[in-house]
This record gives structure tokens, C-alpha cells and sequence, in this order.
């Protein structure tokens, strides 16, 4: 069973006992497993509401170019989509885990968003949906940027989907200050037809959103966000945000008017922000969460039963794989997320749209592997095993 890694200073290899057997869940995680037969919701956290922003599953037989439109494999991306709600937890569909904008196109997106809306609707599943601008080629003006942003609304709403308002690189580039976002973000909430999320995508995830909201001072950029919800509160449920600053979330957390509220998107410090402290607490809307989908599950249902040091227990270790697989540059963290999908048997093979499975390193990947293994993450460890020592026979690696 002894696997040969290689070692992240280019020293060799170093050997690794993987562990023979997947955790035990926790009591009360159970009925959120128990769902697998294709009913969502069973053992929903009812103190948190909790997404997990899902990956897309590519197909590895299609002839397509790394800049070509991608071509999904939709029983597997799909049938990913009914582990995350057999588990009580909503599915944050077409966000940035799933691609967007770096190899899945609005064309993918869109067919994804009616696909996906379509199966919430047969099992029950929560599900929330990205809602951009990425159909407009290269920079324009603020009527289109609005124009596309209503398309991608309408395809949303049409789906029984709830929309989440996605950063846009369009906007980023093309508006003058605070007043464009003031006034964009205005029409698209009085007409939205029910409460969406927006969502707050810091550049260490897109270098394209530099300076979003209007400035590139954060406590500017907080300001021109919040006068935004506060002139809309019946129409914003919720902002998400996605910083990496526990301190600045927090601090946005505590300002938002009653009855709105703030998502975590900080795949560094999400256990402490979802556990809050006396003035309030973050939901959750998280990338880490599509491969920690059972283990999140059950120790947010900890929670709700009144035991935060049973959560802590659950989750604190999984920060640790968490700021492995977002280490910079953040935004290739897909990768690892797809690579623990394949080695945990939610896909037959490790290929991404816009061959994405190439963005990080062989010693990246093997100490990903590692820590989730770690964890007990793999349902059927042998398998992990015998995949992840095929990928490093594959690069040469000797076993």
C-alpha cells in the first residue's frame, strides 16, 4: 500500500501509508447521509443555510482545444450535483468553482443552470444560480453590461433557480466609480422577481476584479456595497463574500440590515466565521465545500443541536486542506478540488474543461491527496489509492 510522493522541494520522493478505511461519521451526521437514493434535503442544517459551489465534470472523449467551448458530461456532473443534496446541503450551480469563465462559456453555463434547475426540482434540492456577464467579448459599455446581466437573470429565474449576482470582469473594466455599480446593481434588483445574492469575488480569485465596486480601497468598496443593500433590503438575501479577510467579513457581517445575510465565501477561516460569536454568524456559500460536502454536512447539524465544539472538532482539521488547495494562485484551486472528486470515485478520470488539469503541480497534487486521505474524505480508500498511484505512474514517478 505504500505510495512514493514526490516532495514539494524537488527532493525526491518521500513514501506515505495511506489509511485502509474512510471515517466514521458522526452520529448525528447520519440522517445527512442517508439521502442517497435521490432524495435531497434529508438532514438539512436548519441554524445555517450552507452551498456548496459544485464543479462540473468534464468529457474526456470529446475533441475540443483547450480554448474551445467545453463539453460537459452531464450524468456525472449531475449526479455529483444529488450527493451534495442527499447530504442537506444547496448547490451553488455555474459559480466560479464550476469554471466560469476559465473554460465553461455562457453557452455551457446556461445549458448547466436548465439542467441542473431541472433535476432541484425533481428531488427537492436547493439550488442557487450565477448570474454574469461572461457572453460580452472584451470591454463595453454599462447598457450592455446591464443587458447581459438580464439574460443571464431571466435563464436563472426561468430555471426555479435562485440567482446569485456574479462579479463582473465587464463592469470591473468599464465602470467609472462607485455610481455605475450604485446604479447597475439598482435596476437589476427592482426587477428581480425574487431576493438574490451578491456576490463579492476578491482578485485574488479573478486579477480581472481589481478594484470591483468602484474602488480599490476595501473600506470604499464596503461602503458603496452596503448603501447598495440598504437601498434594496427586500430584494438582497444575502452577500457573499469572498476575501480571504475573516476580519474584513466579519466587520461587513455586523453592518448589513436585519434580515440580510452574509455568506462566507473564505475557504481560509470558514469554521470560525460560520460558527460566529455573540453578534452574529456567517451562512455559508463555499468552493472546499464541494469536496467536504458529507463532513460540512455533519458538522454544521452539530450546530443545530447546540454543540459548537463537536463542529469545531469536525471542521477545524479541514482548514488545513482547504488553504493547501486555495494556496496561491487561488484561482487554479479547482484543480484539487476535481482531482479529490475522481480519486473519491464521483468521476472515472481526471480531466477538466480547458485541459485545467494541468494548472498545478505533481507535488501540489500529491499533498492534496494526502490530506484528505488524512481526513477519511474517501469513501473507498483502496480506489483513491490505486488511482492517485496511476496519475504518479503516469509522470513518471516510480512505485
Amino acid at each position: 500500500m505504500t505510495l512514493f510522493l514526490p516532495r514539494r522541494d524537488g527532493g525526491g520522493v518521500r513514501a506515505y501509508e495511506p489509511r485502509t478505511a474512510p471515517r466514521d461519521p458522526h452520529p448525528a451526521g447520519a440522517a445527512g447521509a442517508a439521502g442517497t437514493g435521490g432524495v435531497a434535503g434529508t438532514g438539512s442544517p436548519a441554524s445555517r443555510t450552507v452551498f456548496a459551489a459544485a464543479h462540473v465534470v468534464a468529457d474526456p472523449r470529446a475533441d475540443v482545444t483547450p480554448d474551445g467551448p467545453a463539453v460537459l458530461d452531464w450524468d456525472a456532473t449531475l449526479a455529483f450535483r444529488r450527493h451534495l443534496w442527499a447530504h442537506g446541503l444547496g448547490v451553488a450551480e455555474a459559480m466560479d468553482t464550476a469554471q466560469r469563465g476559465m473554460g465553461l462559456d455562457w453557452v455551457g453555463a446556461a445549458e448547466l443552470i436548465r439542467r441542473s434547475g431541472a433535476e432541484a426540482k425533481a428531488v427537492g434540492g436547493r439550488i442557487a444560480c450565477g448570474v454574469g456577464t461572461d457572453q460580452l467579448d472584451g470591454v463595453t459599455d454599462t447598457l450592455r453590461i446591464r443587458q447581459a446581466y438580464e439574460e443571464q437573470l431571466a435563464v436563472a429565474e426561468e430555471s426555479g433557480a435562485q440567482a446569485v449576482l456574479l462579479a463582473s470582469r465587464a463592469l470591473a473594466a468599464t465602470a467609472s466609480g462607485p455610481e455605475d455599480y450604485q446604479e447597475l446593481y439598482g435596476h437589476l434588483l427592482r426587477q428581480a422577481a425574487e431576493p438574490v445574492i451578491l456576490h463579492w469575488l476578491g482578485p485574488m480569485f479573478d486579477p480581472a476584479l481589481e478594484g470591483y465596486w468602484g474602488s480599490a480601497d476595501p473600506d470604499a468598496a464596503t461602503k458603496t456595497l452596503l448603501e447598495i443593500v440598504a437601498a434594496h433590503p427586500d430584494k438582497v438575501d444575502g452577500v457573499k463574500i469572498s476575501l480571504l479577510d475573516a476580519g474584513r467579513e466579519v466587520a461587513l457581517r455586523r453592518r448589513l440590515p436585519a434580515g440580510v445575510r452574509c455568506y462566507t465565501g473564505d475557504d481560509f477561516h470558514y469554521p470560525e466565521l460560520i460558527a460566529g460569536d455573540d453578534q452574529g454568524f456567517s451562512h455559508a456559500l463555499l468552493g472546499i465545500f464541494d469536496p467536504l460536502g458529507p463532513l460540512a454536512a455533519e458538522a454544521v447539524q452539530l450546530l443545530d443541536t447546540g454543540d459548537p465544539d463537536g463542529f469545531h472538532a469536525l471542521l477545524d482539521p479541514t482548514v488545513a486542506l482547504s488553504r493547501h488547495l486555495f494556496e496561491p494562485p487561488t484561482r487554479f484551486y479547482k484543480t484539487g478540488v476535481v482531482l479529490l472528486a475522481w480519486l473519491a470515485g464521483h468521476q472515472d478520470h481526471f480531466a477538466m474543461p480547458g485541459g485545467l488539469q494541468s494548472a498545478r503541480s505533481l507535488p501540489h497534487l500529491a499533498r492534496a491527496y494526502e490530506l484528505a486521505d488524512g481526513l477519511g474524505l474517501f469513501p473507498d480508500p483502496a480506489r483513491a489509492e490505486a488511482r492517485m498511484r496511476a496519475l504518479l505512474t503516469v509522470y513518471g514517478v516510480p512505485q
